[in-house]
């Protein structure tokens, strides 16, 4: 009687222990899992540019540099007008008038001089005639115009404000180029590739087209937009 117990006792120690073993081993295959990169990349236009225009005039008295400044403008409306630029998408943005004498630190008796400094935006939709008269500015010059940039870029900013668009395909491309790659991989391990553990979609970038030192990205109208999106597959 004793030998029938030990026995049935050894047999259900080793029993237990296939199927300790065998949950252990399910656990471990549960936790194999591959984490992969999708990227998807699209070359797209701007819509929108925004050309800030800054000139200076200067005169002996206030109503001279005015005279100047108003000449300086017309001018300036007149060049965007040849090139197809209509007036109402320019509008004044900044107006600075300086008179040399009335700068308190000024140590020494300096000339009385004013200086009228303008900004005109022009704001449009049609890129390629913003970029083609920014190629011709220094006809502006020709024409008496003193441009200055000791504000900031002195030459069109082109955006892209169709991002939203286009992330669903991009998603869904950065997806599919994620799988691509966690099927090749487990293939090249012997597995089989099972479910989705965990998706990260990654930020948006939009980047300058031709990415070179000191091209920035908002100096160009092509733009590349990349997306790099991190998912993570079970494997089996």
């Amino acid at each position: 009687m004793k030998i029938i117990v030990a026995l049935i006792l050894a047999f259900a120690v080793i029993t237990s222990a296939s199927l300790i073993g065998d949950g252990l081993t399910d656990l471990r295959t549960g936790d194999r899992y591959v984490s992969v990169k999708g990227v998807a990349e699209r070359e797209v236009k701007a819509d929108l540019a925004l050309w800030p225009i800054r000139f200076v005039a200067t005169g002996s008295t206030l109503s001279e540099a005015q005279e100047k400044a108003r000449k300086s403008r017309d001018t300036i409306i007149a060049f965007l007008t040849l090139h197809a630029i209509e007036e109402q998408s320019v509008e004044l943005q900044s107006l600075g008038v300086t008179d040399t004498r009335a700068n308190a630190y000024q140590q020494n008796a300096v000339e009385q001089k004013f200086i009228i400094s303008q900004t005109l935006m022009v704001r449009s939709t049609d890129i390629d005639k913003i970029r083609q008269a920014s190629q011709s500015v220094s006809e502006l010059v020709d024409s008496g115009v003193v441009l200055s940039s000791d504000y900031g870029v002195s030459g069109p900013t082109y955006v892209f404000n169709g991002l939203n668009d286009i992330k669903p395909a991009m998603i869904a491309e950065a997806t599919a180029s994620a799988r691509e790659a966690a099927t090749q991989f487990a293939e090249d391990a012997n597995a089989e590739l099972g479910g989705l553990r965990r998706a990260n979609q990654g930020v948006f970038q939009i980047l300058a087209r031709d990415q070179a030192p000191g091209i920035m990205e908002g100096q160009q109208p092509v733009k590349t937009v990349r997306v790099v999106s991190t998912i993570q597959y079970y494997l089996r």
